[in-house]
């Protein structure tokens, strides 16, 4: 007998993670940018639809990395700023998710501070052709080497640490990264406290299915 999969109406804890990252999208300031606004109406469209079609859970097995040792600090650290609702709302299905690397090659040190977790996408857990959501975990003092998505818009809110990208300028507890298919960017993080990203990869099907995740190549005698 097969079995019926789980949906949105019968996992209520995902269904409100998806309301609260469309509200983060609806909310965030777009800083006059046409092309940021159209890319968080996007987002929050593609959201809307998936919980209209009552989409899909995928459940994936529950999965650690050595950097969610630092994850409940960052939990913690984000109830206290004005991403509280949609900390809350990753708390309760925090036992559901798999922190996972992505890449078939580390730097050296990486794999002991940094991982992902998609929340909704082709790949699951909530099952959408439109686009991917997730949260990005980094230690302190974590340098994310220089890479890029082709095909894909890409977008990261910050809900607890701080973090700077390309060194500019720093994004605080809900600042909006943006990134344009194909632009380049390296991440650093602070000193003393963990990181807590969202992100939202907005695309065609195609891009969004074949997406490669690699690092650039650091030509020798450059840092």
């Amino acid at each position: 007998m097969t079995e019926t999969p789980a949906t949105l109406s019968a996992c209520p804890n995902w269904t409100y993670l998806l309301r609260e990252f469309a509200e983060m999208y609806r909310l965030g300031s777009a800083g006059g940018s046409q092309k940021i606004r159209g890319h968080q109406h996007r987002v929050r469209q593609a959201i809307s639809r998936a919980v209209t079609a009552n989409a899909e859970i995928i459940a994936r097995p529950p999965e650690d990395k050595p950097v969610t040792m630092h994850l409940r600090r960052a939990l913690d650290q984000g109830r206290h700023d004005r991403m509280e609702s949609v900390v809350r709302a990753i708390d309760a299905v925090l036992p559901q998710l798999s922190w996972l690397y992505g890449y078939d090659k580390m730097p050296r040190g990486l794999d002991q501070k940094y991982a992902y977790a998609e929340i909704a996408g082709p790949q699951g857990p909530v099952q959408t052709q439109e686009v991917i959501l997730g949260l990005v975990l980094f230690a302190p003092k974590t340098t994310y080497p220089s890479h890029a998505h082709e095909g894909l818009t890409e977008s990261y809110y910050t809900l607890s640490g701080a973090v700077s990208e390309n060194d500019d300028g720093v994004f605080a507890p809900g600042s909006m990264i943006f990134n344009p298919p194909g632009r380049a960017h390296r991440i650093t993080t602070g000193d003393h406290e963990p990181t807590l990203l969202a992100y939202a990869w907005e695309g065609s099907g195609p891009a969004l299915l074949g997406q490669k995740m690699t690092f650039a190549r650091v030509k020798k005698g450059r840092a």
